[in-house]
């Protein structure tokens, strides 16, 4: 049975789209009771991308509130007195001007684009940009969203749990804020101190890149050791290339050979030749091939409908 270390404890989310809803997850994986805070149009993944919504909030309650108006806001109000964390995912200062209180024992986390003193509208896309993460591989875009669910969902998840910890010494709760192009900046602000090769992790090693196959699929090759790249290059039957990996003048060739080598064979021969050897090599799966091998984690429940859960809370809160 997996642990449930949050068993327990009342999340209350106002947040929307990505990162909150991801980050409220996560603490209901661990156990907590998590309810969503949903307005009479509910979240807009509801409609926009139904799948992720039923995927991301499995699980989870629906209250509706229109916090525009005294009977809603009284509810939101109502059920964060009961809550040990409390989410916002809207831009710094909205909830409290839209008149939600927050009690001193919960844990309140704000998740914002760009921190506490900036109400600029953004995105993942925005986010990354700014932080510099996307630099190297511009105008290419990001297959997933790294600002919302690593800076953001999950940035929050480590403070909402660090927190929680000091709750349990102390009594108190606290304010968090989190920044998801600051804490995008963090993911590679390490990068500034100096790469021996430019574009290091984006395609500047021959020995760090992905290849195409001869059916039209690709390999990635991170045999960044040269144990591993050495075995490489002997099992591709040209061991001379292993004496290339790091000269920074030859990259480019070196690349080519082994763009010539790995275009001979299907991706499942490939596969199959370094079964067994050290040589960092593997593929690039779909994600429906990476879920039939990783096995994902089935989702905790359904998805609850908008407001499902709101006439159940009224009554337990003595607002029916």
């Amino acid at each position: 049975m997996a642990v449930q270390p949050l068993a327990g404890l009342l999340v209350v989310d106002f947040s929307r789209y990505l990162p909150g809803p991801f980050a409220t997850r996560e603490l209901r994986r661990l156990g907590a009771r998590v309810v969503r805070i949903e307005p009479p149009e509910g979240d807009p993944t509801r409609f926009g991308t139904p799948g992720w919504d039923a995927a991301i909030n499995a699980g989870k309650e629906s209250v509706c509130a229109n916090l525009r108006t005294d009977d809603g806001l009284g509810l939101a109000n109502a059920l964060c007195t009961r809550a040990d964390v409390v989410v916002d995912g809207f831009r710094p200062g909205v909830l409290e001007r839209l008149g939600v209180r927050f009690p001193e024992r919960a844990v309140v986390c704000a998740i914002t684009g760009f921190g506490p003193a900036s109400d600029r509208a953004g995105h993942d896309l925005n986010y990354a940009g700014w932080a510099g993460l996307l630099a190297d591989v511009a105008p290419a875009l990001p297959p997933v969203q790294v600002a919302d669910l690593c800076a953001g969902s999950l940035g929050a998840v480590t403070e909402i749990l660090a927190a929680l910890l000091e709750r349990e010494r102390t009594g108190r709760g606290r304010r968090l804020e989190i920044s998801m192009t600051h804490g995008s900046h963090r993911l590679a602000a390490h990068r500034l101190g100096g790469e021996p090769i430019p574009k290091l992790l984006t395609g500047g090693l021959a020995c760090y890149r992905i290849y195409a196959t001869a059916d039209g699929r690709h390999l990635t090759v991170g045999a960044l050791e040269p144990k591993f790249f050495g075995r490489l290059c002997e099992l591709l039957e040209r061991p001379q290339l292993a004496e290339c990996q790091y000269d920074p003048e030859l990259q480019d060739e070196l690349a080519a050979d082994l763009a010539r080598a790995f275009a001979q064979r299907p991706l499942a021969a490939w596969l199959e030749r370094f079964e067994g050897e050290d040589v960092c090599v593997g593929p690039v799966a779909t994600l429906e091939e990476a879920a039939a091998e990783l096995g994902p984690e089935p989702p905790a429940g359904r998805a609850p409908a908008l407001g499902e859960h709101t006439d159940a809370w009224r009554a337990e809160l003595g607002l029916a």
